[in-house]
């Protein structure tokens, strides 16, 4: 009989380096924090929106918990943003960001931006 383990946490440190990435969706300004492991891997993000309802600040609240604790568990960055790349709601269009110039949603910029600066997919 085979034995399945639990996958396990890797804990970032108390004290880490971040990235903080200023963008803007239709007009909709926005602030990604990147959280890093001491390899420079990305292990936890938080988004703050200027003009956010609570309903929009909850779930993206909740998008970032689940994003990191996915990425804390070992699921590659390539593939966690491959699941968010696409998807669909406001904000959508056209951004700040000339690499990135038009989304589907602040989950759909999130997911684009980190493949470019994290997985070398341009």
């Amino acid at each position: 009989m085979q034995t399945i383990s639990a996958p396990r946490r890797s804990v970032l440190p108390q004290t880490r380096r971040s990235l903080t990435h200023k963008f803007a969706i239709n007009g909709h300004e926005g602030y990604l924090t990147v959280g890093l492991f001491e390899d420079g891997r990305p292990g936890e993000i938080f988004i703050k929106m200027s003009k956010e309802g609570s309903t929009l600040s909850g779930l993206i609240q909740g998008f970032c918990r689940a994003f990191s604790l996915c990425l804390q568990h070992g699921l590659e960055v390539s593939e966690a943003c491959e699941r968010f790349r696409g998807m669909r709601f406001e904000p959508m269009g056209g951004t700040s960001n000339p690499e990135i110039p038009e989304c589907s949603s602040i989950l759909d910029y999130v997911a684009r931006y980190l493949q470019r600066e994290y997985c070398g997919q341009r």
